[in-house]
């Protein structure tokens, strides 16, 4: 086995926009280094952590390869352990090769949400994976998309090389939890990968649980980004946050995608709404979590009046402003969430607000249905 250099060497690492160098070697980051300035919310720089759609990418003649990893993983004093730290999933010519569950690693303890964090230091751990085919393929190792991830060494038995372009167009999603997507199965489980496999695209996703608040860093990330399609899932956490009313509501949506098309004039660029979320269709946040574990809207429905936003109401609203931009910008589209994931489904919603893992398969075969059709907005 030797090692392969993980920086300035023949592997490609698709997915993250910054790298930064720590004690043990380098953790990747899906927005650029320069937006951590512009936000304040810890939680912000943690999901922005999270790799969700993070994969090392390569070619090798290797039949056995070892990746070491330092993962982060929280634990709240009354559980009784950390929290999963997920899969690492290996592809050859894009077929499942192998999965790995992630090695536990630094563990952040803290009594409750919220709460102070305590870091408990662990190691780097190993994974390997062995019985590769024979001769010179394509490799990528997508990592845990809930767990932040140093990358410390990788070694092969064989040569490893640069990946060849493969022509692909690039389809850059941004979204909220729901496409972080957190509980998939692992990484290659979340429905914008499931969706672009299906679709023959490569994605960026740059989807932030517990965030999506039209963002203007996230706007200008995308400006700069190359994109041959993008899409932005918008709404679930306006609402479930109370971020906006009515009246700052549209303008921002307006502003977000006046700035995305400043780089990207002719992309085609979908508009998604929220998928079914019981608590908060008809009424607005904040919201909490109730007894039952599942989530509650604190809001009163009677101020949707006044400009209270309800999912009904970040629904129409979407569609209207999509259909009255397209008089000047006809490649913007719009989909209603609800046909990602809709009313008769909210049993897939373990805590009422995020699908679990067969749900977001289905949710990334029904995108890749509707936007790479022949006549679909990604067609």
């Amino acid at each position: 086995m030797r090692a392969v250099p993980l920086r300035g060497g023949p592997v490609e690492l698709r997915g993250a926009l910054d790298l930064e160098d720590t004690p043990a070697g380098v953790l990747p980051r899906r927005l650029p280094e320069w937006t951590k300035e512009q936000y304040q919310d810890p939680s912000v720089h943690g999901v922005t952590l999270m790799p969700s759609g993070v994969r090392l990418v390569f070619r090798t003649d290797a039949r056995e390869l070892e990746f070491e990893v330092l993962t982060s993983t929280g634990q709240l004093d009354t559980d009784p352990g950390p929290q999963p730290t997920g899969m690492l999933e290996l592809l050859v010519d894009g077929a499942p090769a192998g999965r790995r569950q992630a090695p536990v690693g630094n563990v952040v303890r803290m009594a409750g949400p919220g709460a102070e964090q305590r870091m408990i230091p662990g190691e780097p751990g190993t994974v390997r994976f062995s019985g590769l085919p024979d001769g010179m393929k394509t490799v990528e190792l997508w990592l845990p998309q809930q767990t932040p991830t140093e990358l410390v060494a990788l070694r092969a038995d064989g040569e490893v090389l640069a990946p060849l372009p493969d022509g692909r167009r690039r389809w850059v999603h941004h979204g909220s939890s729901i496409s972080h997507c957190v509980e998939a199965d692992g990484p290659t489980g979340t429905w914008p990968v499931v969706a672009a496999a299906l679709g023959g695209v490569e994605v960026i996703n740059l989807s932030q649980a517990g965030n999506a608040l039209l963002d203007p860093y996230v706007a200008r990330t995308i400006r700069d980004l190359p994109a041959d399609l993008i899409s932005l899932k918008v709404g679930i956490n306006i609402v479930s946050l109370a971020a906006f009313r009515l009246r700052t509501f549209g303008p921002a949506v307006h502003g977000f995608l006046d700035t995305i098309r400043e780089g990207h004039p002719d992309t085609p660029l979908l508009v998604i709404s929220p998928v079914s979320c019981p608590a908060l269709e008809e009424t607005p946040g904040p919201t909490a979590i109730a007894p039952d574990g599942k989530l509650a809207a604190l809001g009163d429905p009677a101020d949707v009046a006044d400009g209270a936003l309800s999912l009904a109401v970040v629904r129409a609203e979407l569609s209207r402003i999509v259909a009255a931009r397209r008089a000047h910008d006809p490649r913007l589209h719009y989909l209603d969430g609800r046909e990602l994931l809709g009313p008769d489904e909210t049993d897939d919603l373990a805590d009422g607000l995020h699908p679990g893992a067969a749900a977001y398969r289905r949710m990334g075969d029904r995108f890749a249905a509707h936007a790479f059709a022949d006549d679909g907005p990604f067609g």
